[in-house]
């Protein structure tokens, strides 16, 4: 499975960014897929995630109310919309693929494919 983040940029505090993670290969039929971010010097962070199959979601608090995860089964493609963005959601977002979509989880582990980042800069 390869996966290419895009949709990544520069943005005041306040603004909006639409991310989108395209995923091909051997994706499956029943899987998630989900957003990390990573800041210098921290631990990865999970984001969100999304069930491929049912649309189920999951967001850590920080972003519940201002994010917005969605899918395109037809195009392999998962989105996330950010709103609202705030200087602490600077950071470099990575999608990951998990071949599972029973049960949404924030591990890292448990996903098998990662993108290559997306760098997010919100100003203040």
């Amino acid at each position: 499975v390869q996966l290419q983040a895009s949709g990544g940029g520069l943005v005041q505090a306040g603004g909006s960014l639409r991310l989108a993670c395209v995923a091909s290969g051997r994706t499956g039929s029943s899987y998630s897929m989900g957003w990390f971010r990573k800041i210098p010097g921290k631990e990865r962070e999970f984001v969100a995630a999304i069930s491929m199959r049912n649309s189920g979601t999951l967001y850590t608090d920080s972003v519940k109310g201002r994010f917005a995860i969605a899918r395109d089964n037809a195009k392999s493609t998962m989105f996330l919309q950010m709103n609202g963005l705030k200087p602490e959601d600077t950071a470099i977002y990575y999608c990951a693929h998990r071949a599972s979509s029973i049960r949404l989880t924030e591990d890292p582990r448990l996903y098998n494919y990662w993108g290559q980042g997306t760098q997010v800069t919100v100003s203040s």
